[in-house]
């Protein structure tokens, strides 16, 4: 294990989210708010870590699979600790571990808070609370990345630790590249949102925020009521259409931009991922249909929702703890499912549902035909063992992980529902569960330890678990670094 490296690097990532402090602290000044000073203490403070462990390189620069993966758990976990601060030395969340519940809600594009009373925020606080999102959606290390200079092949090992979906890939020959491109698709889709909300009547503050949060499928907004509080279908359609595309695989818009439209439209993930979200909405909106008394109305709010939910964004326009059960089965269906691989959703991922039900066709096919040769693919190409192994593992390891978590959980003693919604949501990053977790509710009346629970699920979900369970075993620690 390469201890100095591990320090250089995550001390480089501290020192760049120092720098990022900086933005709230300007919003601060502007808005003529005292916080400010809070944003740049804490921003001298990590510039400093910076400064004492991330200036010079180490001699031996050379990282693999171990240390990527090490490096991405631990850097996820710091800048949630540090980026907690604002929240709790402003007093605006007294708690510390609140404010930390709601740093990684933020981080992990989750979108689950604590908070009773968000209106009540500072604009600059608000600003901090939903910029997480848009660094998290793509990914803390890529956005470091982005900015700064690695060695290539370290940087590729962090990228595969930390890019969601059964694998990942370089665009570009140069994992550095690849970061620049996949931030200028990012930033040029997140511009685009603030401009068309603004033309729906948002003030650029809010078109901002409620960009972020959809950028990163997050969910964060800077009003108690969601996206239900501008009471516009033109603003809910725009919200859902760019939900829908920010949790389609960014690979996908990189072969757009080349021309390459037969690659990009005939892939099979998001074949699927467009087929999920168009029946879910059919279904729920005849299952609502009497709700909202015309077709049009049950479209809107239920094509809103479905967007919401798969894409992991947990936006809220209604409160679908009053719907009908078969339309909150369905959601929470589709929470598990997820967005596509390579996008800033959340999730189990479009891809793996898919190499999942075509290993059990495979098998059908087997035990009905013992001699035929049959194997998995996906797009027209052979999915490998090792993808095919990993798959299986992380399903394996997610059943268990959510199981635990719901058995943590249940010493608060709140019904099956809220239970099991609330592992549910946090795991998948999605947000908003169902009962005393739904969309118009909170995670405040947890106790401590289901909150740190919560936290742990929603760094492994976003990290899809590998990371963790590394830091957590005990081999890694025997070793001599």
């Amino acid at each position: 294990m390469n201890k100095r490296m591990i320090v250089y690097i995550i001390a480089k990532m501290l020192g760049v989210e120092g720098a990022v402090l900086l933005l709230p602290a300007l919003v601060s000044w502007i808005y003529g708010e005292k916080n400010g000073i809070i944003f740049l203490g804490v921003s001298v403070l990590l510039v400093g870590i910076y400064l004492l462990f991330g200036r010079k390189v180490p001699e031996r620069k050379t990282i693999y699979a171990k240390e990527g993966l090490v490096i991405v758990g631990s850097a996820w976990i710091l800048w949630s600790l540090f980026g907690a601060l604002p929240f709790f030395l402003t007093g605006e969340i007294p708690n510390y571990l609140d404010a930390f519940f709601e740093t990684v809600s933020g981080f992990t594009t989750t979108g689950s808070t604590i908070l009773t009373d968000i209106e009540a925020l500072s604009k600059g606080i608000a600003f901090w609370r939903s910029l997480t999102h848009w660094i998290g959606g793509m990914g803390v290390l890529v956005f470091v990345m982005m900015l700064t200079s690695l060695d290539d092949e370290n940087s590729m090992h962090l990228m595969r630790a930390e890019v969601p979906g059964p694998e990942a890939d370089k665009l570009v020959p140069k994992a550095r590249d690849t970061a620049r491109i996949l931030y200028t698709m990012y930033f040029i889709l997140t511009a685009a949102e603030v401009i068309f909300l603004m033309f729906g009547g948002m003030s650029f503050y809010d078109a901002l925020l409620h960009s972020f949060s959809t950028a990163g499928t997050g969910g964060f907004s800077n009003r108690n009521a969601s996206v239900a509080y501008y009471d516009s279908a033109y603003i809910d359609g725009v919200i859902t259409v760019f939900m829908i595309l920010f949790g389609v695989n960014f690979n996908l818009y990189f072969f757009l931009r080349l021309k390459n439209w037969k690659d990009a439209l005939k892939n099979e993930e998001l074949h699927a991922y467009l087929g999920i979200i168009v029946t879910a909405t059919a279904l729920i909106s005849i299952n609502i249909l009497g709700i909202y008394g015309n077709i049009a109305h049950a479209f809107r709010y239920a094509s809103f929702q479905v967007a919401s939910v798969i894409t992991t964004t947990g936006f809220c326009t209604a409160d679908f703890n009053l719907w009908p059960e078969f339309s909150k089965a369905i959601l929470l269906a589709i929470m598990v499912i997820g967005a596509c691989a390579g996008s800033t959703g959340g999730g189990m991922k479009v891809s793996r549902v898919l190499i999942l039900l075509k290993s059990v066709k495979q098998e059908v096919k087997r035990m009905l035909h013992p001699k035929a040769v049959t194997i998995v693919k996906v797009n027209g190409k052979k999915v490998g063992n090792d993808t095919m192994r990993g798959v299986y593992i992380y399903f394996i390891c997610y059943i268990f992980i959510m199981i635990g978590s719901i058995l943590l959980v249940s010493i608060n003693n709140f019904d099956f529902a809220t239970t099991f919604s609330s592992v549910l949501t946090t795991l998948n990053n999605v947000g908003p569960g169902i009962s005393q977790v739904g969309p118009v509710e909170n995670f405040h009346a947890f106790s401590g330890l289901s909150k740190l629970v919560f936290c742990f699920d929603m760094l492994v979900g976003r990290l899809e678990i590998f990371p963790y369970l590394l830091l957590l075993s005990p081999g890694l620690w025997k070793r001599k670094f």
